[in-house]
């Protein structure tokens, strides 16, 4: 028997090679593996004494032969099969044990396009494949991981087809994580040579923007970070995964309180951080059953806090709350007034951090990064939608009404529309002073999402909807309540029935020529 050895990582692979030569196989090897092995006192044969061809290109064909890959596919119980070796004067080639270069380790140092060229593994790729695809007659060890559990199983009585199929499946998941990686890293290369080249622009076509975006084919490599304690609901299973090479706030985040988070929970603080992301003044927003019951700005995290608390006391309660300011000791000890299960933000205080810490089942986030304004993606049965983020807040401001806000109002409507953006459809949102005093949020009728909004508020004065009027109810209705301003997308058929009521109500109306609708 042979096994043919060629690895960049060394761990374990000593005992491996004894372990076979006690088991009657000879040792094939190569370059540094061989050199490793033969030091040790393994007797090696060399890959060019089997292939009759030397090593050439800097060692990038070696392995790249008929001697090699027909010793590893010939299948042992086809006759011909046999008959062509015998004919060709191969052996046969009954373990392959084969880590790849470390591509993906080497691109995280930095190198240059053509020193991570050299790390783009293809020998070690291609055994791989071929003792995977013919892994009833041969052993194909892709990993150090692997070696113990199979000298335990080499040695026990048990059929091992069952094992070695395992092993085949390892190798295929390995190589298309690995080629994806590559994939990876050539597409942003040339995205990132792109910059600055502007294409002619075509009819009933996609942009360049859309083909880099929305690929025709896509390889998304997932890999398990955690199981969670349960999915959306205590009988349903759930697990994190990282979507490997692709950067994300809600993988670098650091926890340094509470249980581990819940599959409810990591929606939840997303939907917080999104929020408070886009504000650059000190903002606060709470969450729950991931939609805001309270955003809202002050000059510094604690009033930031409270007032977001004031907008909703009641909702908040076991809510989750963002912050995108440093909480100092001021904000936590408002903060521990009211049950809260998770706080997120950029930093704390050290004082702050200990007082949070006193409440047990406190779930404590620091946040890393900001939104990373890629794409998103959401399953659905069979497959997946993936689109751009929703990152612009308007297209145009445009007063249509008679009535114009002031500067304030404006700066009013403005926020009022922010925290709209992140609310379930239908939305309104009634503010008043930087502070979402109501929110209406995921109704299945405007009306009702303004009804309850403004009946929430009690009192407010300026009102943004994600989606355009296609009744003046919503103006009539807001009046009722003293709002001054309304934004909203404009669009509808109906448009001047609602400016017209404005009109005569005294009401300011703008577009933003932008809806957001959010489901």
């Amino acid at each position: 028997m042979n096994a043919l050895i060629s690895v960049f990582k060394k761990d374990g692979v000593l005992e491996l090679a004894q372990f076979l030569m006690e088991k009657g196989f000879n040792i094939i090897s190569s370059g540094g593996t061989a050199r490793f092995l033969m030091e040790a006192g393994i007797p090696v044969r060399s890959v060019d004494s089997v292939t009759g061809f030397p090593e050439i290109l800097d060692g990038r064909v070696k392995t790249l032969h008929p001697n090699v890959h027909g010793g590893i596919l010939a299948r042992r119980d086809d006759k011909a099969h046999m008959e062509t070796l015998a004919l060709e004067k191969i052996e046969t080639i009954d373990l392959v044990c084969v880590n790849l270069y470390p591509f993906e380790e080497k691109l995280k140092e930095g190198l240059s396009f053509a020193e991570l060229i050299e790390f783009i593994d293809i020998g070690g790729p291609s055994m791989l494949r071929s003792a995977a695809k013919n892994f009833k007659d041969v052993f194909v060890l892709s990993d150090p991981s692997q070696y113990q559990t199979f000298m335990e199983m080499f040695s026990s009585d048990r059929d091992l087809f069952a094992y070695q199929k395992e092993l085949a499946l390892a190798v295929f998941e390995k190589t298309a994580h690995y080629d994806g990686a590559i994939l990876k890293w050539l597409q942003e290369e040339s995205q990132e040579n792109q910059k600055g080249y502007n294409e002619p622009e075509t009819i009933g076509q996609e942009t360049s923007k859309d083909q880099e975006l929305f690929q025709e084919e896509m390889t998304l490599h997932l890999k398990k970070s955690h199981d969670l304690r349960y999915g959306e609901n205590p009988h349903q299973k759930g697990s994190f995964y990282r979507v490997e090479g692709k950067a994300g706030f809600m993988t670098s985040f650091v926890q340094h309180h509470g249980k581990a988070m819940g599959y409810i929970n990591f929606k939840d603080v997303e939907a917080a951080w999104r929020i408070v992301s886009d504000f650059e003044e000190p903002c606060c927003a709470a969450i729950k059953h991931n939609t805001p019951c309270g955003v809202a700005l002050g000059k510094s995290a604690q009033e930031a806090y409270q007032r977001a608390h004031a907008c909703d006391p009641i909702s908040i309660f076991g809510g989750i709350v963002g912050v995108n300011q440093i909480v100092d000791l001021a904000c936590a000890e408002s903060m521990l007034e009211t049950m809260l299960h998770i706080v997120c933000a950029p930093a704390y205080t050290e004082e702050a951090l200990d007082l949070l810490k006193s409440k047990k089942n406190l779930i404590i986030i620091e946040m890393k990064e900001k939104p990373s304004g890629g794409t998103t993606l959401i399953s659905s049965d069979g497959g997946i939608l993936i689109q751009e983020e929703d990152r612009a807040l308007f297209d145009e401001l445009r007063v249509v009404t008679k009535t114009v806000p002031s500067d304030e109002e404006m700066a009013e409507l403005i926020f009022a529309m922010k925290v709209c953006k992140f609310t379930k459809s239908n939305a309104i949102v009634v503010s008043k002073d930087g502070a979402a005093l109501g929110i209406g949020g995921g109704y299945v009728n405007r009306i009702d999402a303004a009804r309850y909004a403004l009946d929430h508020a009690k009192t407010g004065r300026c009102l943004a909807s994600d989606a355009f009027f296609p009744f003046p109810d919503v103006v009539e209705e807001a009046h009722r309540y003293g709002i001054k301003a309304i934004i909203q997308p404009g669009g509808s058929l109906k448009d001047e029935e609602s400016i017209k009521r404005c009109d005569d109500l005294g009401i300011a109306m703008v577009f933003t020529g932008l809806r957001h609708f959010r489901h």
